[in-house]
């Protein structure tokens, strides 16, 4: 199918949500082009393992040619079965199973399915162009302005420009996020170690939240094995393209109060590792051993918000999507799932206008009308999750840390 250009598409974020439009429209016939920030693709982590749902993965199937789409299924893995909440000590507390819909999820490593959406897009990524904001006017109605002072002309401007998004004071004056009291300083580890896992047997198909006797601190830890190592899938699926490498590893995250962090310790990696060794030295022993076996350059800060609903659009032929639009705390899986989501549903709204004729203003106000329900019910949840495990309420910490796990026997002995 042939490019359409005389209705063109601008995607200001190159994120998973950003990307998995530029697919969907791409394949429609239609123009579209993504501006990134970062000066290239992999200059920096863009997080770690994603479980996608049920829509997660119709959006990829929806979006994605069908070789692609089986990439990012044959690298994954189907998640573990169980989400394990214990105490400091790793002993149970409770268990949630996930076993109910087996076929319904799955388990990806963040860069390897980021490699996989940009694949087929070469020439429709711009590196090193911040979107600062959108104008009316220009031959395609509207121009998207750059920091550099360049901009470029489209029908339809979309931003997936994350939690830090520079066009959401412009296109939702009213939906700054909220900040919360919780922040997570996340790290991976190799799952191997000499030979054997450091994830003990018992461990294997389990996520870990381990709640410290202190409330508002808390550690979790999951992890990443690849279904096919990706260097041989992309070689079988998509010979020429680059494909990221595939060592098994845990992801972990150590969740502690943002008065903890010390402004200084921001953005320093040395010192974002120090803290974590010092905030987990009170866990059990596998926990101190994840830390401090930490791939040294993918220890990162995330500082937890909240969308606002937004209660006004500013211009009519510009919207937004993910985290730009919905931020939420990492709580629940839910963040990545509904970006997803938004890039087909905008995908396909935007399509549907171009082939039946509904006004372009019509599609996505219809998009804006649909998601807005379901993203923030995710984000409610996500904030609810977040302050029931971590709030500090004392009798459900107490029972969570105290008395709970005395009626379960040890999961992993410390020695």
């Amino acid at each position: 199918m042939g490019i359409s250009t005389d209705f063109s598409v601008a995607i200001a974020g190159a994120g998973l949500s950003g990307l998995c439009l530029a697919q969907y429209l791409t394949r429609a016939g239609i123009d579209v082009h993504v501006y990134e920030r970062d000066p290239g693709p992999f200059v920096r982590r863009q997080g770690y393992r994603i479980i996608l749902d049920r829509y997660g993965l119709e959006a990829l199937q929806e979006s994605l040619p069908r070789p692609l789409y089986r990439l990012a299924l044959a690298t994954g893995d189907e998640p573990g079965g169980h989400l394990r909440f214990t105490d400091a000590r790793l002993r149970n507390a409770f268990t949630i199973n996930f076993k109910d819909e087996p076929h319904a999820t799955r388990q990806v490593d963040r860069l390897t399915l980021r490699t996989i959406l940009q694949s087929g897009l070469d020439g429709r990524i711009h590196y090193g162009k911040s979107a600062v904001a959108v104008d009316n006017g220009g031959p395609a109605g509207l121009r998207l302005r750059f920091s550099d002072g360049s901009a470029t002309a489209a029908s339809v401007v979309v931003g997936a420009d994350g939690v830090g998004s520079a066009l959401r004071a412009q296109l939702t004056p009213d939906a700054e996020p909220a900040n919360t009291p919780m922040a997570g300083v996340y790290g991976r580890s190799p799952l191997r170690y000499d030979g054997g896992s450091i994830i003990p047997d018992a461990l294997r198909t389990s996520g870990v939240l381990a709640i410290a006797d202190q409330p508002g601190r808390a550690f979790f830890f999951t992890s990443m094995r690849f279904g096919e190592d990706p260097r041989v899938a992309f070689a079988r699926v998509a010979p020429g393209s680059y494909a990221p490498t595939g060592d098994d590893y845990v992801m972990w995250g150590l969740l502690l109060q943002q008065n903890e962090v010390p402004m200084g310790v921001r953005g320093d990696v040395l010192a974002l590792r120090k803290l974590a060794v010092r905030m987990s030295a009170d866990f059990h022993p596998l926990i101190r051993r994840l830390v401090g076996t930490a791939e040294w350059d993918a220890t990162v800060l995330n500082l937890f918000t909240t969308g606002r609903r937004p209660t006004r659009w500013a211009v009519p032929r510009a919207t937004m999507m993910g985290d730009a639009v919905h931020a939420m705390p990492p709580f629940g899986a839910h963040g990545g799932n509904t970006a997803l989501r938004d890039a087909a549903l905008l995908g396909h709204r935007l399509v549907q206008a171009r082939t039946s004729g509904i006004p372009v203003e019509e599609a996505i106000a219809a998009y804006q009308e649909e998601m807005i329900p379901y993203a923030f019910r995710a984000v409610d949840t996500a904030a609810t999750l977040m302050r029931r495990l971590t709030g500090a309420a004392a009798a459900p910490h107490w029972v969570l840390t105290r008395v709970l796990p005395r009626l379960h026997r040890v999961t992993v002995p410390e020695a």
